[in-house]
């Protein structure tokens, strides 16, 4: 079996046996696409696979800059396509569940100030079809806050222009209303003239397309955010906009709750995180500008103990 084969075979065993999630079908999909490129470029059979060969894919993936949250979800679906292999008779035993996830990252999320997001975005050349579509997905994605999967899933039947209104489908199949600002509608109606001669004759219901005039995929969004950090020279994730978005809110006054409706959160600690951002770089502030009278540094240290990791939500 082809490894396009296989990873068909593999994500519709995710949807229909293992009962998961479309958006965890797709990420683990492409992680086990990662690792069978891998055993490729290794020269190893898929039957032939060790614990150790796992580590030292995961090791390899580490050397390439992956961060321990990454590592963590590979391995989580390392453990679901063993366990897809055990069934189908590739794998003896699931190997992957010998191997322990590391602890996730208890750092901060990166926030981008005002100006350093207004670079990226003016950074895009929108002289182009594609180009104002990047525009309008990056300042969306800003505006309201959004995960790269909400903003891809967008239908166009849940964008309202004139009431500058989007209705996102989040985590856990929920719905939420997000208003967004000026600047997004712009580009927003910008697109939507130009987006006709992306999808052609095709009916799409994804507000966001490629060149084929097929829905943009994540990784498309990703490749092109990376295009920006390189013209614009601001190091960012997509994700960081998000953390920016509810960072910015809570800077201007917005209420903790507030933010937490707009974010999507279940849990309002977890919309507590940009509090501790916001206190951090007040601290920072002050350490820059009253050189000599830091503040104390007791105060960080009981932030820390607080902190937890929200690149997922």
């Amino acid at each position: 079996m082809t490894i396009k084969l296989l990873l068909s075979d593999f994500y519709t065993d995710l949807l229909t046996v293992e009962r998961r999630s479309e958006l965890t079908a797709l990420t683990y999909s492409e992680s086990a696409e990662i690792f069978l490129n891998w055993l490729v470029a290794e020269n190893l059979k898929i039957s032939s696979v060790t614990g150790q060969n796992l580590i030292y894919f995961l090791l390899w993936r580490r050397s390439g800059g992956i961060d321990d949250l990454t590592i963590a979800k590979d391995i989580s679906a390392l453990r679901s396509f063993g366990a897809y292999l055990v069934r189908k008779n590739y794998w003896r035993e699931n190997a992957a569940l010998l191997i322990d996830r590391p602890k996730a990252s208890k750092s901060l999320p990166k926030v981008l100030s005002v100006e350093q997001v207004e670079s990226l975005l003016s950074s895009i050349d929108v002289s182009t079809p594609l180009g104002i579509r990047d525009r309008a997905l990056f300042e969306l994605i800003y505006s309201c806050g959004l995960r790269i999967s909400e903003a891809v899933s967008l239908k166009i039947e849940n964008l309202h222009i004139n009431e500058k209104i989007v209705i996102v489908r989040g985590k856990g199949d929920k719905e939420r209303m997000v208003p967004f600002g000026e600047a997004a509608k712009t580009w927003l109606c910008a697109y939507l003239e130009v987006r006709p001669s992306l999808v052609k004759k095709k009916v799409v219901q994804e507000v966001f397309v490629n060149f084929r005039g097929a829905p943009l995929s994540r990784k498309g969004v990703w490749k092109n955010f990376q295009s920006m950090e390189a013209v614009s020279g601001v190091s960012a994730k997509v994700h960081t906009l998000r953390h920016s978005f509810a960072t910015h809110l809570l800077a201007g006054g917005m209420d903790l709750r507030s933010v937490q409706e707009l974010l999507g959160h279940s849990d309002l600690a977890t919309t507590t995180i940009y509090t501790h951002v916001e206190n951090k770089q007040l601290k920072d502030s002050y350490n820059k500008f009253f050189p000599g009278h830091e503040s104390h540094p007791e105060a960080s240290g009981k932030d820390s103990a607080e902190r937890k990791s929200v690149e997922d939500e």
